[in-house]
This record gives structure tokens, C-alpha cells and sequence, in this order.
């Protein structure tokens, strides 16, 4: 009997439920999983092994009554594959967020997934699309995020069915087709984000205005052609309305036109911010749009004409009006400012006249004022001087006179000071020595008077001095010898008076220096000669005396000019050139072997014996042009007959000062000094005679190119890659660009002769069994003179130079480990500024370094160099390569950033750093993910990424603020007043 019993209670254990089986809503997560690949791990909970409770998986939340799952947020989970539909099996899901991976699908209708799944049944269709018929039809779901992943194809019409959703995003994907007209039938919608696609050119459907829940509508970068429908003022509840595009994405830009409707704003009672820059807008601005409580109103870009009504200054909530390239005129409202809290305001490129409204910062709150290039008259507003909180003040280019208020020289939160091409009158105020963030001063082409006060020279991050075309007189003063960061100073066209100021050594950045047309005297100091960035150089129209010093020709000067002053010897023996000649006029005492350069000293006294001495030497040269000439026809004969055996006549071209010949570089083309091999050919070492080396590339023969993933250079020919080359470097002169010493050609071989680097490139020694050599205070060093390299091919050669193939393998390092940008083979010129991006023919660049817009749209701009300098900095701080397998179909940017969000900076720091320098290895980190933004317009100029990686040097001894190294992302406004990057 006992027995008996043991067995029934044995079977009922048996047959009863186990505790730790999984839920139905367990099953289908287990099924979508198997359909994902996950090679960050993140849903490795997601196999019940560590939890048999699905709510306590990552990423799902569960209603707390009945346990079933209601939301999953998988964002920046660096996931891979086809979306899971599996998950349209979850009847109580309400929320999903799949933002931030890397879902590959279409968005077509699918079969919907098996009823019934189970975790040891075969893996889920990887079909390659999304969303199926069943997804609209989960009764609950109200928030669906896709945004920033790589979906594709058209929008399926059964996104009309949605039966609760409130809000759908789907930016940031490749969606094509056209916006479509079903989408106002999602009623119940109260945001619509369809930002940044590729959709075909298309109107806004006016079916959008019947979604009278919709309190957010994004329409960025949507490719929208036409007139904006009277039918979007039903939209009474909307708050956010951006119909903007992005510039800098050709693909993404919006096209609307014609003139916004005139009536029926008043109907949107509760919008606060309205966005329709960047278009071919025309026309007034309607009335009533003016009189809307509005929080933000951008219509930069445009055409729209007219003026601003009085009704925008009683606003109560205006923060932000930027009107800027447009045609609007007359005089903005007097009582701007008055009544709401305005921060932003940016009317540049406009005809707006009269004065400057006076109480522009009378709440307080006022960051930046930009109104550049209009006809504004008067005075500056004395109020702005007592503006505490601005950070940028631009009033370039208009018609502003009197003295500037005293307090604006020495605002503390100012960092861009602009006041070029005015009137205005006065002083440099002491104060400006409060202005500790200063970093650019523009004063030019004014009235300015008296002297530069000594007190400039403690405004440290001061980077760009301008007062040209000033009134300005006195010394230099001493003190400017302070600004270690300077790396622009023009004060050329004044009166100032003295000499050089004693410790201009100091100022290692310089890298611009005019004192042109003053009253300077004294010698040219030697010390100029060790400003190791110093490309321009222009001292004419002073009274400078003395020789030119040697030291000079240390520096890799791009133009200079000494004319005009009274210097006297000899001139320098590698400026002592036909090229240079212009650079040395009306100098009384100064000589070379230039002609004319002196001064012809002729005089009736000494006549004669000048007419004889110049018979003599004319029937010398007539004996001795006989003799060539004879000797020539004698030995005719015999250089025929040698002529074969002698070695090919080669054209070499110089652009420095050589100590060896064509022939001695090519007794050393062997095998046995190949140094590297490209995708344009050989590289060599070349030890020559004097113990000095060089390095020797040669180019493929027949024009045709090494295909390697690391050049994709596909199509191109060698011929090409020369010119380009032999065109770029042989103009350069900068520091941080390798130096091309000559080129060499016959009709069948192409030779460059360089610097040679002794430590190779940053590639090979960062990912080589030496990387342990690079500490961290060498990688940063190494990071900044690369930018350096970069801003000035971006910013100070005319016109700007597009490298087109940055990478760590491209970064040579010296001796000492300084670092210098090479191979230009595929650099271009920017032709014409302003005119939008050059289109290449084919990509040219390297895996893992190439920005997303330029893959698309084959455009060539400065923002696909940071881009790929973006990368670098990354391989710095991470010590990876850009492609990895361990990345999975990811390469180091998106591995980067998922990896930071999952396991934070301490996963993504190389381990060989010392973990003392952890908080500047972070902030570096975070350039370089400003710098690899999938937007350009968010990435900073190369000059600005050179100051961020400075000030981080600057610093390097500061360990105050955050200890726990954790990641402070910058925030940067590097976008000109023109909607151009700055």
C-alpha cells in the first residue's frame, strides 16, 4: 500500500507543470532571437538558462498583473538580420523600439510567423523583410520605433491599420517611393517621424492634415517637392513641425516651393516650433503665422521677402528666430527681446536696416546674436554690453557706427567676436582681459583707434586676432607673446609703430602672421624661423632694416612679402628665386642673383670703363660659345655611338634644395629596400651617398592599380594618381605634410621622392607587434599634428584640398614620432567654394574609412576627410582596426557606439593605455565620435576638431570634474551663420 502511494505521488510530480518552463511570450522571444545575429551579446539572457522569466530578460518589460509582455526596447543593440516578425505573436505588445541596429528588411507584407513556437523548432524565416500584415493588427501596440537602421523599399499600405498607434518613427533608413497618402488614416497617431530617407521627389499628401491627434510631425530631409497644402492646418494639435532638410545630403534635400499659405495659421493654436528651412520658399510671411505664440520659427534659406511684423515681438515664448539667407528688409521690431526669454537670433544675409533693437537680452537669456551682411546704421546697443550670457556676437558687414560699449570687450562667455566692416570708433578696452573664453576677435576694417592694450595678453584660448584697416598705432605690444594659442594675427593696414616684440617664439601655433602697411622698424627677428607652423608671412610696407634672416628658410612658407621696407644683403639662398622675386621689391640694399632686384648706380664719371669692360666680356663670350660649338662637333660622333649604352635620359622636376641626382636614387630600386607596396605601387628606401635617406615611390607600370580593399581606387591609372600627387605636395609647405623633395619621369616609369619616416606609418606601428611603443600621450600628440596636417589643407591652401583617403596607414611618423598626412594620389582640389560638393566618378578611399553620404552619392567635400580622420582617432583610442570579423558585419564606428552604450568606455579603451590618462582618453573619444556623425552638418571642421583636440592637451595635467571616466559627448555649434560648415 505504501508502495502504491509513493508511485501516485511520483506520477502527479511528473505530470504536473514545471515551475521553471517558459511562458508562451518566453517561446516567441526565444524564436525572434534565432532569427537575430547578436554579436555583442546583448540578448544572451534570452535563453531561459539564466531566468525562466521573460520579464526579467533585457530589454522586455511585462504588465505587472498578468506577467505578459507589453514592451520591448532593443535600441543600440547592435543587431543584425531580418526584422523578427515572430514578435507580431506578442497580442499584449504595446511598445518596440528596434532604433539604432543595423535591420537589414523591406517593409513588404509577410506571411505571418508559425502559431505555435517553440525554442527547439527550426529557425524563423530570414526572409529579407519587415514588418508583417500582423504587426498593424497588434490591438495594443501605440509606439513603434524602426528609425536608424538600413530598412528599404516603400512603405507597405497596411502601416494604414494600425489600430491604437500614437507614434511611428522611421527615420534615418533607406525608404523610397514617395511619402505616402495612407498614413492620414492612422488616426490615432500623435507623432509621425519619417526624417533623412531616400524617398523619390513627391508633395506632402495633404491626408497628413487629417490626423488631428499628431503633435509632432518630422518631415526633414524627405525629398518634398511643391507647395505646402492648406489641408496641414488641421493638424490643430501639432507642437513640432519640421519639414527642414539637411545640405550637406544631397539625396535628402527638400524641395518645397512657392509661397506658404496665406491663411488658416491661426488654426495652430498650439504649435511652438516651425521648421521649413533650406527650401525654395517664396513670398510674405503669412500674418498670422507671425502672431502665433511660437518657440522656435526657422525659415533660413529661402526667398522670402518683406519684413518682420511687430506681432513676433510680443511673443511671450520666443527662444529662437533664425531668418538668415533670405531677402526680408526693413527694420526689425524694437521691442524684439522684451517679452520673451530670446536666445538665438540670426538674421544674417538680409536687407534689414535701422537699428539694433536695444532690449535683445533684456530677459537675459540671449546666447548668440548673428546679423552679418545687412545694412543695420547706429550704435551698438549699450544693453548688449551688460549681456552676460552670450557666447557668439556677429555684426560683421553692416553699417554700425560710434564707439562699442565698453562692457563688450569683456564679456566672459564670449568665444567669436565679430565686428569686421563697419564703422565704429573708439578703443580696445582693458576689459577685454575678462574675456577669458574668447577664442576669435575680428575687429577689421573699422575706425579703431589708440593702442592695443597690454591686458590682450591674458585672453589664453585666444586663436585668430584680426584689426586690419584700422587706425590703430603704437607698439605691438609685448604681452601678445602670451597667446600660446594664437594661430592668426593680420593687423596689417594701421599705424602701429616699434619693433618685433621680444619672445615671438612662443607662439608655436601661428600659423598667419601680418603686419603689412604699418610704420614697424628694427630687424626682422631670427626667432621667426622656429614658428614650426608658420605658412604665411607678410612684413611689406614697413621700415624694417637689416638683413633677411637665414633662419627663415626653416620654415615651409606658403606666401610671404618682405617688399617695400629697407632691408639690405644678401637674400636667403632658398628664396633666391625668379618665383620669389615679387616678394623682395623696394628694398634699397637688398641683393641676389635676381635681376633688376638692385638698383642700376650709373654715372658719367666711370662711362667709359663700363662700355669697356662689357666689350671684354662680350668677345669672351663670343670665344667661348666657338669653342662649345667646336668641341661639340668634335666629339659628335663618339656621344653617337655611346648614346646607346648610357642610361635613359630622365626629366627630373625639383621643389627643394637637392643634394643628389636622378641616378643615385635609382641605383637603390631593388627588392631588397622595398619598404611597402600600395595600391599605386612600390615603395623604397633610398640611402644616398651622404648618409641621408629618402623614400621612393614608384608607380605601377602601364597606368593600371593594385586592387586591394585597403586603396579601392577602382578604375583609376597611375598617370592620374602622379599628376594628382606631383600637383598637390609640390605646392605644400606645412609641417605636418610630408615632404615631396622631387619627381623624376621617363616616357615609361613615374618616380616621387619624399622624406623619408624612419618609424613607417601609424597604421603598421599602431596594429604591428610595437603597438605597446605608443603611449597614450604619443597617440594624442600623434592625433594632433595629423588635424593639423588636414586644417591646413582644408582651410589655408587656395583653393581648399580634399584628401580623399585618410587612414591610419596614410599617417607617416618621423624619428620622433610626429606625424605627417601622405599619398595625395587621390586628393582633389575644391574648385569653387560655395558651390556644393565636387561628384566623383568612382569612390576613392578605403573599407572602414569612407563616409555613409559619400558610398551614396560619390560627393567630394571637406566632411568626408573628417570622416575618415574620425576613424583614426577611434583606432587611436581603441588600438582596433576600422574591419574586424570580431565586428560581424559592423565595422569600428558602429561597434564603437554600440559598445559604449552596452558596456560603457572601459570595453572600448585600448587595455595598453595607462589607466591614468582615462578621463583625456575619453574626451578624445568623444571627438572622434563627433567627427564620424552619420550627418555631416554635425561634424566640426577640421580647424575646430585641431582646438578640441588642443584643449584636451591643455588639460592633460587637470583631473578635476568626473572620476569615473565615464563618457561626456560634445556638443558643438560649428555651423556657420550661413548654414555652411564654419
Amino acid at each position: 500500500m505504501l508502495l502504491l502511494l509513493l508511485l501516485l505521488l511520483l506520477f502527479l510530480s511528473l505530470s504536473a507543470p514545471s515551475s521553471h518552463s517558459l511562458s508562451q511570450d518566453g517561446l516567441i522571444l526565444q524564436q525572434a532571437k534565432l532569427g537575430l545575429a547578436d554579436p555583442s551579446n546583448t540578448l544572451a539572457n534570452w535563453s531561459g538558462a539564466s531566468s525562466s522569466n521573460p520579464c526579467a530578460w533585457t530589454g522586455v518589460s511585462c504588465d505587472p498583473t498578468t506577467s505578459r509582455v507589453v514592451s520591448i526596447d532593443l535600441s543600440n543593440a547592435n543587431l543584425f538580420g531580418p526584422f523578427p516578425t515572430v514578435l507580431c505573436r506578442l497580442p499584449h505588445l504595446s511598445y518596440l523600439s528596434l532604433s539604432n541596429n543595423s535591420i537589414n528588411s523591406t517593409l513588404p507584407p509577410l506571411s505571418p510567423p508559425p502559431a505555435s513556437p517553440s525554442p527547439t523548432s527550426s529557425s524563423p524565416k530570414t526572409s529579407s523583410s519587415a514588418p508583417s500584415p500582423s504587426l498593424p493588427s497588434l490591438p495594443h501596440l501605440s509606439h513603434l520605433d524602426l528609425s536608424s537602421n538600413n530598412f528599404s523599399g516603400h512603405i507597405p499600405p497596411e502601416f494604414a491599420r494600425f489600430p491604437a498607434l500614437q507614434v511611428l518613427s522611421l527615420t534615418n533608413n533607406l525608404l523610397t517611393g514617395t511619402v505616402p497618402a495612407f498614413l492620414g488614416d492612422l488616426a490615432t497617431l500623435t507623432q509621425l517621424n519619417l526624417s533623412y530617407n531616400l524617398f523619390d521627389p513627391g508633395e506632402i499628401p495633404p491626408q497628413i492634415g487629417k490626423l488631428v491627434n499628431l503633435e509632432v510631425l518630422w518631415m526633414a530631409g524627405c525629398n518634398l517637392v511643391g507647395e505646402i497644402p492648406p489641408a496641414l492646418f488641421g493638424l490643430k494639435k501639432v507642437v513640432d513641425f519640421d519639414l527642414s532638410e539637411v545640405v550637406q545630403i544631397e539625396l535628402f534635400q527638400n524641395g518645397l516651393s512657392g509661397e506658404l499659405p496665406p491663411l488658416g495659421w491661426s488654426k495652430l493654436k498650439k504649435l511652438r516650433r516651425f521648421d521649413a528651412s533650406l527650401n525654395q520658399l517664396v513670398g510674405f510671411i503669412p500674418d498670422d503665422l507671425w502672431r502665433l505664440p511660437l518657440e522656435s520659427l526657422n525659415l533660413f534659406g529661402n526667398r522670402f521677402v518683406g519684413g518682420l511684423q511687430e506681432s513676433i515681438a510680443l511673443s511671450p515664448n520666443l527662444i529662437e528666430l533664425r531668418l538668415f539667407d533670405n531677402q526680408f528688409k526693413g527694420v526689425v521690431p524694437k521691442d524684439l527681446g522684451k517679452n520673451s526669454p530670446l536666445k538665438w537670433l540670426e538674421l544674417s544675409n538680409n536687407e534689414f536696416s535701422g537699428e539694433i533693437p536695444a532690449g535683445l537680452c533684456e530677459k537675459g537669456a540671449l546666447e548668440e546674436l548673428i546679423l552679418l551682411n545687412n545694412s543695420f546704421s547706429g550704435g551698438i546697443p549699450v544693453g548688449l554690453g551688460q549681456c552676460r550670457t552670450l557666447t557668439r556676437l556677429r555684426l560683421s558687414d553692416n553699417r554700425l557706427s560710434g564707439d562699442v560699449p565698453a562692457g563688450i570687450w569683456g564679456l566672459p562667455f564670449v568665444y567669436f567676436l565679430d565686428l569686421v566692416g563697419n564703422s565704429l570708433t573708439g578703443k580696445i578696452s582693458e576689459s577685454i582681459s575678462l574675456a577669458t573664453n574668447l577664442s576669435g576677435l575680428l575687429i577689421s576694417k573699422n575706425r579703431f583707434e589708440g593702442r592695443i592694450p597690454d591686458e590682450i595678453g591674458l585672453v589664453g584660448k585666444l586663436d585668430e586676432f584680426s584689426a586690419s584697416d584700422n587706425l590703430l598705432e603704437g607698439p605691438i605690444p609685448g604681452t601678445l607673446v602670451k597667446l600660446t594659442q594664437l594661430g592668426r594675427l593680420d593687423l596689417h593696414n594701421n599705424k602701429l609703430s616699434g619693433e618685433f616684440p621680444i619672445g615671438i617664439e612662443a607662439c608655436k601655433k601661428l600659423n598667419e602672421l601680418n603686419l603689412a602697411d604699418n610704420e614697424l622698424s628694427g630687424e626682422i627677428p631670427p626667432e621667426l624661423g622656429s614658428l614650426p607652423a608658420l605658412n604665411y608671412l607678410f612684413l611689406s610696407g614697413n621700415r624694417f632694416t637689416g638683413k633677411i634672416p637665414l633662419e627663415l628658410q626653416n620654415l615651409k612658407l606658403n606666401q610671404f612679402n618682405f617688399s617695400d621696407n629697407r632691408l639690405s644683403g644678401d637674400l636667403p639662398p632658398l628664396y633666391d628665386k625668379e618665383m620669389y622675386r615679387d616678394s623682395f621689391l623696394s628694398n634699397p640694399g637688398l641683393c641676389g642673383d635676381l635681376p633688376d632686384l638692385c638698383p642700376r648706380k650709373d654715372g658719367s664719371k666711370n662711362s667709359g670703363s663700363v662700355w669697356l669692360l662689357r666689350s671684354i666680356f662680350v668677345l669672351a663670350g663670343v670665344v667661348f660659345i666657338v669653342g662649345v660649338v667646336w668641341f661639340y662637333w668634335k666629339y659628335f660622333k663618339y656621344k653617337k655611338a655611346k648614346k646607346g649604352t648610357e642610361k635613359l635620359k630622365w626629366t627630373l622636376t625639383s621643389f627643394h634644395k637637392l643634394g643628389f641626382s636622378e641616378y643615385e636614387i635609382l641605383d637603390c630600386l631593388d627588392e631588397d629596400n622595398v619598404i611597402g607596396t600600395g595600391g599605386s605601387g612600390k615603395v623604397y628606401k633610398a640611402v644616398l651617398s651622404n648618409g641621408d635617406a629618402v623614400a621612393v615611390k614608384k608607380l605601377w607600370a602601364g597606368g593600371l592599380k593594385k586592387e586591394e580593399c585597403d586603396d579601392m581606387e577602382k578604375g583609376g591609372s597611375s598617370d592620374g594618381g602622379f599628376e594628382a600627387e606631383v600637383e598637390t605636395l609640390g605646392k605644400i609647405r606645412h609641417k605636418n605634410i610630408v615632404r615631396l623633395w622631387c619627381c623624376c619621369t621617363t616616357r615609361d616609369c613615374k618616380l616621387l621622392v619624399y622624406e623619408y619616416m624612419p618609424n613607417g606609418s601609424l597604421g603598421d606601428l599602431l596594429h604591428g607587434s610595437k603597438g605597446g611603443l605608443l603611449d597614450w600621450p604619443m597617440r594624442h600628440k600623434i592625433a594632433i599634428d595629423a588635424a593639423e596636417g588636414l586644417s591646413y589643407l582644408h582651410h589655408d591652401c587656395v583653393p581648399p584640398i580634399v584628401h580623399r583617403d585618410v587612414k591610419s596607414n596614410n599617417i607617416l611618423l618621423d624619428g620622433e614620432f610626429g606625424a605627417r598626412v601622405a599619398d595625395f594620389g587621390v586628393a582633389k582640389v575644391v574648385d569653387v567654394v560655395g558651390k556644393g560638393p565636387k561628384s566623383m566618378s568612382v569612390i576613392a578611399g578605403s573599407c572602414g574609412y569612407i563616409a555613409p553620404e559619400y558610398a551614396y552619392t560619390l560627393r567630394v567635400n571637406e566632411k568626408s576627410d573628417i570622416y575618415s580622420f574620425g576613424v583614426v582617432i577611434l583606432e587611436l583610442v581603441t588600438g582596433k582596426r576600422p574591419i574586424d570579423p570580431e565586428y560581424g558585419e559592423k565595422d569600428l564606428v558602429k561597434w564603437v557606439c554600440t559598445t559604449l552604450d552596452q558596456k560603457g568606455p572601459d570595453h572600448v579603451i585600448d587595455p595598453k593605455l595607462d589607466s591614468c590618462y582615462k578621463e583625456d582618453v575619453c574626451r578624445v573619444l568623444s571627438i572622434g565620435l563627433l567627427c564620424t556623425s552619420p550627418l555631416p552638418i554635425n561634424r566640426p571642421s577640421m580647424r575646430k576638431v585641431v582646438k578640441l583636440l588642443q584643449e584636451v592637451c591643455a588639460e592633460n595635467n587637470s583631473k578635476s570634474g568626473k572620476k569615473d571616466g565615464k563618457l561626456s559627448p560634445y556638443y558643438h555649434d560649428d555651423v556657420s551663420d550661413h548654414g555652411s560648415v564654419a
